[in-house]
């Protein structure tokens, strides 16, 4: 990960601005760098991923204008060839170098062209303004928010910017801002045409794309690891990546001391693609002493979100602290394409349908937030298979009722996609368990009960009642709320609502986001 900041006019007062830039120096702690466009400043922290040389540092300056990115961009060797025979010529190895030509040749327009993870801000000298952008789901972050002038001020996390604007918001995913306005480049759930494909056909593209998604994501110049639940996401990606690499892969895996589920199976995993693997055990008191530090780190007060960043946080705390590692795979982002638990209770195809969009659009305040912080926080890089743009608009094209689960198995087609070779039946037709449930059944039943203990249940009715968005309905939501607010004051709106099942939904009206209070959990937990 790296950590870019705008500052879009005349900055109010330099030492905020200052010390706003150094909160996410963890994102980007090799080197740090600001650059005065004369009106306006751009900041870059840098995590070296692609072009490790002191020529791949940020912002990178042309002719007067200026781009600092977080991002990774997916074939840009081809692009950089392109450009070069344009005339343009490069300095360093970084893919972030292309930026700045492509903006010169294609404008506005290059945003759509981009296979890429990416936030990007560009200061354009010609017309002395700012334009920035955001890859189509927001796996990379980015907000934004106005000072007292009316300036808008970006920057990769809401903290950078908390005490010199006023709302903050995140920047929308799919869209640049030019000129004042957002402008929507790419709607990853718009549909052009249905897939009417047979079974067998559908399921060789799912195969074909997403091996094409982890092979892209496995270019780095810095050390990859990846992240293994022993489910059937994270599992995927490391078969895939096993199978395209020529020594063995380091798989990572953590659970809850005493009742951890999630390891028996990332074992099962590790042994059948020859991984080198780490299983890394947290306790009780260690998921407690590090709630505050989670809930401060991502910037939300949403359980489920909470629930699941605990251990996210510390097997990535794990890997800073006792590898080498730069860059991380992971499963983020294929239950929203092909369902969860409770989209097995969705009432007809169509419903299916307007549920996974919705949840592709608020992805980046949720999962995919979750992963970032998790993992920039610990000085390395996310990378998301499953957020391929190709195999994303795929998924979402095909009929979504070849996606509901009619076949007495969720996920039916990414399962059946991969009916072979890459990983053992009792990991490709295990029953879907949340991470947050998986670690360990006892580290949500942990954090209930601490919450439990703090308040009693007359001051939970007065303390949650003080928040008119997004009340607090449990002494666990009230708790995370209330060490939001503590970093985020009066900032709740940057979260759209609770990440819950579909209340409107027949079986799915519950109170609580584990997928352990749904009728059909069954074999998961086990």
């Amino acid at each position: 990960m790296c950590s870019i900041f705008g500052y879009c006019g005349t900055v109010l007062d330099e030492d905020a601005f200052q010390k706003g830039f150094e909160k996410t120096i963890s994102r980007g702690p090799d080197a740090s760098r600001v650059v005065d466009a004369g009106n306006g400043k751009l900041g870059f922290h840098r995590l070296a991923i692609m072009g490790l040389n002191e020529a791949g540092m940020q912002p990178f300056v042309n002719n007067g204008n200026i781009v600092v990115c977080n991002g990774e961009i997916y074939g840009f060797a081809a692009i950089k060839k392109e450009l070069e025979a344009k005339g343009y010529t490069f300095v360093s190895d970084s893919d972030c170098e292309i930026l700045l030509p492509m903006y010169k040749e294609y404008g506005t327009d290059m945003f759509a062209m981009l296979d890429a993870e990416y936030a990007v801000i560009i200061y354009d000298a010609e017309t002395d303004s700012f334009i920035a952008a955001r890859d189509p789901i927001g796996i990379r972050p980015l907000y934004y928010g106005f000072d007292a002038n009316g300036t808008i001020v970006m920057a990769s996390e809401a903290k950078n910017i908390i005490g010199l604007v006023g709302d903050i918001k995140p920047f929308p995913p799919g869209h640049y801002y030019k000129d004042g306005e957002f402008v929507c480049y790419r709607d990853m759930t718009k549909v052009e045409k249905v897939i009417q494909d047979d079974l067998e056909v559908v399921c060789a593209n799912i195969k074909d794309k997403l091996i094409k998604g982890v092979e892209k994501r496995l270019v780095a110049d810095a050390k990859v690891g990846f992240l293994l639940s022993g489910g059937l996401d994270s599992s995927l990606v490391c078969s895939i990546a096993a199978a395209r690499s020529d020594k063995p892969i380091r798989t990572f895996a953590i659970g809850m001391e005493g009742d951890a589920i999630d390891l028996k199976y990332a074992k099962t995993v590790a042994d059948y693609i020859h991984s080198d693997h780490t299983e890394v055990i947290m306790t009780k008191q260690e998921v407690l002493d590090s709630l505050e530090t989670v809930i401060s780190m991502l910037g939300t007060y949403d359980i489920t979100t909470i629930r699941a960043s605990m251990g996210m946080y510390l097997v990535c705390k794990y890997i800073h602290e006792n590898t080498d590692i730069r860059v991380l795979l992971t499963g983020e982002i294929s239950d929203e394409l092909f369902g969860y638990k409770y989209t097995d209770f969705a009432p007809n195809a169509e419903e299916f349908q307007k549920e996974a969009a919705k949840r592709i659009h608020e992805l980046h305040m949720y999962d995919v937030l979750r992963a970032d912080r998790c993992i920039s926080y610990n000085s390395l890089e996310a990378r998301v298979p499953f957020g391929d743009l190709d195999f994303v608009e795929y998924v979402m094209s095909i009929d979504p009722a070849k996606k509901m689960n009619t076949y007495n198995m969720g996920k039916y087609l990414l399962r059946h996609a991969f009916e072979g070779e890459f990983l053992p039946d009792s990991i490709l037709y295990r029953d879907k368990a949340a991470f947050s449930d998986a670690v360990g059944h006892s580290m949500v039943d942990d954090l209930k009960e601490y919450a439990e203990g703090i308040y009693s249940d007359e001051e939970f009715k007065e303390k949650a009642a003080k928040y008119e968005f997004s009340t607090p309905f449990t002494k666990e939501s009230l708790l995370y709320r209330e060490i939001f607010e503590k970093y985020y004051p009066g900032q709740a709106p940057m979260v759209v609502d609770f990440w819950m099942p579909n209340k409107e939904w027949e079986g799915c009206n519950v109170n609580d986001p584990s997928a352990r209070v749904l009728s059909n959990y069954g074999n998961s937990g086990v």
